[in-house]
């Protein structure tokens, strides 16, 4: 049985919603919280894999678990990318560079072992293991991205999240009018919405003599995380009254 949801628009904004809430969470425990980025990706990583655990033993679609396991890839990966790229100064350029190699290892060792990389399709433990690496090693990589946009290619936080959603709308554009891969389609939507969140949440979060809206990262985390409750809430009711529906019908 397919434990992931159905590829629909509520997916993309609630993954960007998760992706931007990521940012702002992990900025808030590493910066705001003076944790660290190095503790962070430690504390952030162990809740990933716990929460990534509950999801494997799960018989069933539970969007409340799924985007729980989501949002913990995403401030897994906030902290992470900026441990590697702060701390251990890589740099933004050489740290996505290195994330890019990692992702597209992971894609050619999930092909080879025999499962599709199509994520309606992920219905074996193994596949779905490659699913959670991929989507935390991309929101990872999406995080460096983001910053890069904002901070080094000199386009600033406005700057890089409209670059990145032109991007997006040109991948709608070949999805709907031509015929290259919806299997790579995805992924690269997948990569680029994670950018654009944390372009986002840096535009939110950051003081206006920097670009930003200076909201702040508690202020920005919890209008997010409201937003997300609320969408997850909706997906979860969709979920019940569908799984009724062939009972209902039966009696």
């Amino acid at each position: 049985m397919n434990k992931l949801p159905q590829i629909t628009l509520a997916f993309w904004v609630m993954k960007i919603c998760a992706t931007t809430l990521g940012e702002t969470a992990g900025d808030l425990l590493s910066m705001t919280l003076n944790v660290g980025y190095a503790i962070s990706s430690m504390i952030l990583l162990s809740v990933f894999l716990i929460t990534l655990l509950t999801q494997l033993w799960s018989k069933t679609y539970n969007p409340v678990l799924y985007w729980i396991v989501i949002l913990s890839t995403s401030t897994a990966g906030t902290t992470m990318s900026d441990f590697m790229d702060r701390t251990l100064g890589l740099g933004y350029a050489s740290g996505s560079m290195i994330l890019i190699v990692l992702l597209l290892m992971v894609f050619a060792l999930w092909h080879l072992s025999g499962n599709s990389l199509n994520v309606n399709k992920a219905q074996t433990p193994r596949g779905e293991l490659f699913y959670w690496v991929a989507i935390l090693l991309s929101n990872t990589l999406g995080t460096a991205l983001g910053d890069f946009l904002a901070d080094d290619s000199g386009l600033g936080f406005a700057g890089g999240a409209l670059l990145i959603g032109a991007s997006i709308l040109l991948v709608v554009a070949l999805k709907y009018c031509t015929t290259v891969s919806s299997v790579v389609l995805f992924w690269v939507a997948f990569v680029l919405t994670r950018p654009f969140g944390a372009t986002l949440g840096d535009f939110l979060t950051k003081p206006y003599e920097k670009g930003g809206l200076d909201f702040g990262t508690v202020g920005s985390s919890a209008v997010l995380a409201a937003v997300l409750l609320v969408m997850i809430a909706g997906a979860w009711y969709v979920q019940r009254r569908d799984s009724r529906q062939p009972l209902a019908e039966l009696s």
